[in-house]
């Protein structure tokens, strides 16, 4: 892919390949609170590209920023990590 200035990267776990080219991506992060000094972990699920449908539920994937897909789409699939079993 072309670089075009800094983009962001994350990795999450496929939850969902009902759609087409579409999948559903839970991306997990924790971070400590700022008062409590407590680790709190939050998850949130992107709609990500897959052009070759090529991952399934259970895999882990490397997911980049993109422009805007779709109304809901705004990251395109970069690789499959770890295949589930």
């Amino acid at each position: 892919m072309v670089e075009r200035g800094k983009r962001k990267y994350r990795t999450g776990l496929v939850v969902s390949d009902k759609s087409s080219k579409t999948r559903l991506v839970s991306v997990e992060r924790s971070y400590r609170h700022a008062l409590y000094d407590r680790v709190i972990r939050s998850k949130r699920k992107f709609a990500v590209h897959d052009e070759n449908n090529e991952s399934r539920i259970g895999d882990t994937v490397k997911i980049m920023e993109c422009r805007p897909l779709s109304k809901t789409k705004r990251w395109v699939m970069v690789e499959v990590i770890n295949k589930a079993q």
